[in-house]
């Protein structure tokens, strides 16, 4: 209770500066501030910054944390899991007036403040959503709020009841390392990494191996795409070494030895049932494409791009008949429900290319997936919904609010969108422009891409820059968003890189060896400067010694005046190495960390240090070993500024 009590003195001190900051504004003679009552993303409301201009945080209903509508968007539906229960459920108010006993964040104030069903006598739930309905709060729904902050167990259990959030939490996997998480607008934005062996590249060792790397870049879930090499043993041992969840497309190892056209329904189910039991988290079902759609892919540029969506087109082509994951899913989620699958339901129908985006066939498709979430709603299963890939900037907006409306709020999940077409090598920059729009107006999860899209199989590297892209797009629709805490790190970095504090400035930073890498590169000692400007030109340190002024002058970052960076390590010398900027001989010289470049053998002081020795000595060795610059006509100030 202390901390919840913390929490809302935090939020009150954030709200009251949020107010301050558009009074100051209008009192200079500045426009008003757009707030809309946005949370400030910084906990203790740090620095000058009105936080948020975002809507004010809707947790519990159908907003939660979401962007100011343009004009002509599509409204929230009035509709969640609630309106689709399994036949001979019901709704009953609680009497309690504890949030514990039952669930707020629903569409039935008619009801009772707080609701819970009432399944049919003798019924045992099973999946986080039939516990959630119940008004039962499951360990992983604890666990959840613990890992996101700014959520309560019962805000978890409100928003996964009412269809607005999944924790993709296979039975089995949880008795091996899962650690649960959710997926959900009320929730950080996560993102996914692709991998899994092709016919013609990598084996189950190397998926391993990357499995751990995205891990450790920050992958909330894990998809195995494998195509090629033992499906089954990739995918077992995928799952036992991974703590996220793991997806899967079924259909992949459902053609595995037998031709498109012997596909049935009795296939389809034994496949999902050996991967159930194996332990994956969620399935891509790509059953929203209908035998209807297919005319409306004719005059597309470059047809079906997802693989199960044109393996079930041809298979409809072929046999003349409605897609069976579309008629036997009732059945399908029999199965799922057994073992607390989530569904991913497939965009068989995205677009490859912007001059498809946003066309008849994908929104027919998405209109579709509407119903099979209901239906999936109905049968007591988790649900989430894909989205797509390709999608001019100005378009995102309109296909992210377009889901929550059809869908009625169920998470998507969306691949990028890429914004242009023309970057191969470079479309984890193109898509992750497109995901942070997408994540700000409501993605719940982002998939990443890598610079290998378009081009072949992502290698270990590939992984790790699609992974720290999709990181930026995610935290910073976070900080957009005003979510709770979202801006904290930053702020702290902040104040760290103002105190000219390098060391913490590299451990606050998401990949500390790269940042440190890229420092000792140009300047290998940590000095109250940097390469870029060198010490005449450095803002930084001009603003910390201004008396005035805040910059630079928290507490708990003033390092000690004499700072000597360790050696580059084996890690950082491979980024250097690969970067090849530097010659083997200047990199093994920063790994043996030898000062005599910049005056200091070894047990000495730098005397680059302006702090440690006289500014005019500092200035003497910037000339000889960085930028022969005087600043001080640029600034019209005195060489001995009276200020300073």
């Amino acid at each position: 209770m202390r901390d919840q009590d913390n929490g809302v003195r935090a939020r009150n001190r954030a709200r009251e500066t949020v107010s301050n900051h558009a009074s100051d504004a209008q009192d200079h003679g500045v426009a008003a501030l757009p707030l809309r009552g946005a949370m400030n993303p910084s906990t203790q409301a740090q620095g000058t910054s009105p936080g948020s201009f975002a809507h004010a945080s809707d947790v519990g209903g159908p907003l939660a944390f979401s962007s100011p509508d343009t004009p002509g968007m599509p409204a929230p539906s009035s509709k969640t899991a609630w309106d689709f229960l399994p036949d001979g459920w019901r709704i009953e108010a609680v009497e309690s007036a504890l949030h514990a006993e039952g669930c707020a964040g629903h569409n039935h104030p008619g009801i009772g403040p707080f609701i819970r069903a009432v399944a049919p006598a003798g019924f045992e739930p099973i999946t986080q959503l039939e516990f959630a309905r119940l008004g039962l709060v499951t360990a992983e729904m604890r666990r959840v709020a613990e890992r996101e902050g700014h959520l309560s167990p019962e805000q978890v259990r409100d928003e996964i009841a009412a269809g607005r959030m999944v924790i993709p939490a296979n039975k089995a996997h949880l008795g091996f390392s899962l650690d649960p998480m959710a997926i959900g607008r009320a929730s950080r934005t996560k993102i996914n990494a692709n991998m899994g062996a092709s016919p013609v590249s990598s084996g189950t060792e190397e998926e391993v191996e990357k499995l751990k790397w995205a891990e450790r870049w920050g992958a909330d879930t894990v998809m195995d795409l494998s195509t090629g090499g033992d499906l089954d043993a990739c995918r077992t041992a995928i799952i036992r070494a991974s703590t996220v969840p793991i997806g899967t497309v079924p259909i992949y190892s459902m053609i595995i030895g037998r031709k498109l056209e012997d596909l049935t329904i009795d296939v389809i189910l034994d496949t999902l049932e050996v991967q159930a039991l194996q332990g994956v988290d969620y399935f891509t079902i790509h059953a929203g494409v209908l035998r209807e759609h297919l005319s409306l892919i004719k005059d597309r540029l470059i047809g079906i791009v997802s693989r199960g969506g044109s393996l079930l087109a041809k298979w409809m082509l072929v046999h003349g008949k409605q897609n069976p994951m579309y008629d036997g899913w009732e059945q399908i989620c029999a199965v799922m429900r057994r073992h607390d699958v989530t569904f991913s339901i497939g965009d068989g129908l995205r677009p490859g290319g912007l001059a498809d985006a946003t066309d008849a066939a994908q929104l027919a498709e998405l209109s579709t997936l509407g119903e099979l979430t209901e239906r999936a709603w109905r049968m007591g299963v988790q649900v989430m919904i894909e989205g797509p890939g390709h999608v001019p900037f100005d378009q995102i907006e309109f296909n992210m609010k377009l889901e929550r409306t059809l869908c009625h709020g169920a998470p998507f999940y969306v691949l990028g969108p890429l914004v242009t077409d023309i970057f191969p090598g470079y479309d984890h920059i193109t898509s992750c422009i497109g995901a942070t729009a997408a994540a700000y107006h409501g993605a719940s999860m982002l998939c990443y891409v890598t610079p290998k899209e378009h081009l072949g199989l992502p290698k270990k590297d590939d992984v790790k820059q699609g992974c720290i892209a999709y990181k930026i797009a995610a935290h910073a629709a976070d900080v957009a968003l005003g979510i709770p805490g979202a801006r904290d790190r930053d702020d702290e970095l902040t104040k760290a890189r103002a105190a000219l504090n390098w060391q913490r400035h590299f451990e606050l930073s998401f990949d500390p060896d790269t940042a440190r890498a890229y420092h000792d590169e140009d300047l290998d000692v940590d000095t109250d400067f940097c390469a870029m400007c060198g010490h005449d030109w450095c803002s930084v340190r001009i603003s910390k010694e201004i008396v005035e002024f805040a910059s630079g002058k928290a507490e708990e970052y003033q390092r000690e005046k004499a700072v000597r960076s360790a050696a580059l390590t084996a890690e950082q010398q491979e980024i250097l190495a690969k970067r090849g900027v530097l010659s083997p001989e200047e990199i093994h010289r920063l790994a043996s960390k030898t000062r005599r470049a910049v005056g200091a053998d070894a047990g000495a002081k730098a005397s680059c240090h302006s702090d440690l020795v006289e500014a005019d000595d500092a200035q003497r060795v910037q000339k000889q070993k960085l930028v022969p610059l005087n600043t001080a006509p640029a600034h019209n100030l005195p060489t001995h500024d009276p200020v300073i």
